[in-house]
């Protein structure tokens, strides 16, 4: 069953600044208070975020995790098996099927660490990683000419507002890990 306070109107059909300037003023939260519409629209970059990592899976043929593992290992370099399982947040069993799926379709490759031939890292293939760019890059481009439409001072302040919405969302992630 559905609580009809958490339902969110799809603005996603209305076309630019329009968006903004037809959204409620204030959308309903559970405890009765009202949700700024820069919060909603955060929501909804969060949504929209998750479509288009769906679209970016469906691009390189992988999975949920599979993808995640992709972005670790192009974000961070060279990664452990038990480095890449903690940021996943998946067991070593776990990672090892990830790790093989994306090995046997070129997404990455298992390697000696040069310090220690023992240990073996997992590296995203330079064809993967290309492959990827060539998905995120043209939306990247578009999300920084957006912000470089605004005045210096504009900037800023987005600039710091959204620095501030992170340390929000950091502090409601409990720092044993256990999120």
């Amino acid at each position: 069953m559905s609580d009809p306070l958490l339902k969110e109107v799809n603005y996603s059909t209305l076309e630019g600044s329009a968006k903004l300037s037809t959204m409620p003023s204030e959308t309903p939260q559970r405890d009765g208070r009202r949700m700024h519409p820069a919060t909603q629209m955060i929501r909804e970059i969060l949504d929209v975020s998750a479509e288009f990592e769906g679209h970016l899976g469906r691009e390189l043929s992988v999975n949920p995790t599979d993808l995640a593992a992709m972005e670790h290992l192009i974000q961070s370099g060279p990664l452990a098996p038990s480095e890449l399982a903690r940021r996943l947040h998946i067991t070593p069993p776990a990672v090892t099927a990830s790790v093989d799926r994306l090995e046997a379709v070129g997404h990455v490759l298992r390697t000696h660490d040069a310090g220690d031939r023992r240990r073996i890292v997992i590296t995203a293939s330079q064809a993967s990683t290309a492959q990827a760019m060539g998905v995120l890059m043209p939306m990247i481009r578009d999300v920084d000419r957006v912000i470089e439409s605004f005045d210096a001072d504009q900037q800023a302040a987005i600039t710091r507002y959204l620095d501030q919405v992170l340390v929000a969302y950091r502090s409601h992630i409990p720092s044993d890990g256990s999120a």
